[in-house]
């Protein structure tokens, strides 16, 4: 039986909240967006009494008329009573909001009144601090595509998975251009030889034979490959006893383009061989 989960879902106007919702709606959640904060305490009790609405996820943000001054004192008094409720606060850089309104040419809610939308945007931020203060849980999703951001939800929130093998995703990714957000893991691996330096291999990525063959080359690259497989192989069946089903592990190099990218071929081909479902995003490959 499902347990009871009540997740308010808020954040940046256009840090992705309705694909936030349609992503819970898919792991069978029960989804009511705009609720008005009258009804928020009432809708509460309700779905803590329903079997439809026993995981419920309500999406309210800053165009709901005074959130940002009631929502805070609302929210406490509905933990302090005791209530299973929890907050998700989706955030996102101003520079990503910018091109995500630039894309849709959708109205910014408090450009009204704003010399422009990164002027609107700086003021929603700065009104949404002390709800920012309160979640639970807080996602950046400046990197993210819909897709990563509905595995994301599924990795947090579904609970329907059970038997199923871990999905392991690996995010490669170059420190140079700043470290992904929401990782279970991260390894740093710029200590690994750099074909970079390599004339003849430079052009070429960790998906190359001859780079990969480069890198792993000397004992002490072996050595490491092995002993962080081992400590992995140990880690997964401790995350799955503990109903985790979803993991995701940072590799990060300098540029994100040769050692990350050939670690995590080889970390997946291991561990796909041993039953585990094994994703692969190199986000800095082609930077």
């Amino acid at each position: 039986m499902n347990r009871p989960r009540m997740v308010v879902v808020t954040g940046l106007s256009g840090s992705g909240r309705s694909a936030a919702l349609k992503a819970f709606e898919d792991i069978g959640f029960y989804c009511v967006d705009n609720l008005p904060l009258e009804l928020l305490s009432a809708f509460v009790e309700f779905a803590q009494e329903s079997d439809d609405a026993i995981r419920s996820a309500i999406g309210i943000d800053i165009r709901e008329k005074g959130f940002t001054e009631r929502f805070p004192a609302l929210y406490a008094e509905l933990k302090a009573r005791g209530r299973i409720i929890e907050m998700l606060f989706l955030d996102a850089t101003d520079q990503t909001i910018v091109r995500r309104f630039s894309e849709t040419r959708r109205p910014h809610p408090l450009t009204k009144g704003a010399t422009s939308l990164l002027d609107g945007i700086r003021r929603e931020r700065e009104a949404l601090a002390e709800v920012k203060k309160l979640a639970d849980r807080i996602i950046d999703t400046s990197d993210y595509t819909i897709h990563d951001l509905r595995q994301t939800i599924e990795r947090h929130y579904s609970e329907g998975d059970a038997g199923r093998p871990m999905v392991i995703t690996l995010v490669t990714f170059g420190y140079k251009y700043g470290m992904p957000y929401d990782l279970d893991l991260l390894f740093d691996l710029r200590f690994l030889p750099n074909p970079h330096f390599e004339q003849e291999l430079r052009q070429y990525t960790g998906e190359d034979a001859r780079v990969r063959e480069y890198i792993m080359a000397r004992s002490d690259s072996m050595e490491f490959l092995e002993r962080l497989l081992g400590f992995l192989e140990y880690l997964m069946p401790r995350y799955r006893s503990e109903g985790k089903s979803y993991l995701t592990i940072g590799l990060g190099c300098t540029g994100g383009k040769h050692r990350s990218v050939a670690v995590s071929l080889l970390i997946a081909e291991r561990f796909r061989k041993s039953g585990y479902d094994v994703k692969i995003k190199h986000r800095d490959i082609g930077v």
